[in-house]
């Protein structure tokens, strides 16, 4: 896909890679870029960068259901969505409370499955459109320190292969962006989880952008900014046991248990 001409809406647009994101969409000549969050400070940032603020819940399928029909009804069909807004959670397992649990699945989760559920019939109808879903390398690997994170970008991995085998008679492609660390203000705090993240190498904003541009004109699958994350996945696939070894050696050191 080239987005050049495109009408294009990108949740979670009001900083990081959001927003880099729908800057970068802008300059490659898209015809409308919608930014949509709930930042206070949407507006601003928006409309500096020549993107159109649509303030937008992703945790709640209404709002997500006004984002698509304002959108079409003020630019045009949509050509591409970007199912972006994520949150980290709070780290831990089991234990984390049911509340937390469901606020990071529906944000990280179901705010996409309410995004294909209202545009995936549209634009079969249509004979195509794109998909790009946010997830992380999480949800390839595992996140150290917080069991909600990593189980929800694994199901949003798995969520948009199965939409790719699905809807692929329909001229419907979907690419899932999976970044390692980037600079942003989820990469930032000394948590052991993020320290882990940040040892591995952060990136910038704009160059998940780049990547994203790459990977939708090649149309593939895994986009990936961080291209050694491939590497990291053959070698879990090739054996899971030596790998989960690793990550164990990884968890005590960056997880130590106290003694006594």
């Amino acid at each position: 896909m080239q987005v050049k001409d495109r009408v294009i809406v990108v949740t979670g647009a009001g900083a990081g890679i959001g927003l880099a994101l729908a800057k970068r969409f802008v300059s490659e000549g898209a015809k409308a870029v919608i930014g949509a969050d709930i930042s206070s400070d949407l507006v601003e940032v928006c409309e500096a960068a020549g993107v159109h603020p649509i303030a937008a819940d992703v945790s709640s399928e209404n709002s997500i259901v006004s984002l698509i029909e304002e959108t079409e009804e003020r630019f045009g069909p949509i050509d591409l969505f970007v199912a972006n807004a994520g949150i980290g959670g709070l780290p831990g397992g089991a234990e984390v409370p049911d509340d937390e649990w469901q606020r990071i699945w529906d944000i990280n989760v179901m705010h996409h499955i309410w995004a294909a559920r209202h545009m995936v019939p549209r634009w079969t109808e249509r004979g195509g459109g794109y998909l790009l879903t946010t997830a992380s390398a999480a949800g390839l690997l595992s996140n150290l320190g917080t069991a909600p994170y990593t189980v929800t970008k694994h199901a949003a991995v798995g969520l948009a292969e199965w939409l790719a085998i699905t809807h692929v008679d329909d001229g419907i492609k979907v690419s899932v962006l999976c970044p390692q660390g980037v600079r942003t203000a989820m990469t930032e705090g000394d948590d052991p989880a993020v320290t882990n993240v940040v040892a591995h190498g952060l990136v910038e904003p704009e160059d998940v952008a780049d990547a994203v541009i790459s990977g939708l004109e090649a149309e593939t699958f895994h986009i990936l900014p961080h291209p050694q994350v491939a590497d990291y996945v053959r070698h879990k696939a090739d054996n899971i046991d030596n790998w989960l070894g690793a990550m164990v050696r990884l968890q005590r050191k960056f997880f130590p248990r106290s003694e006594g």
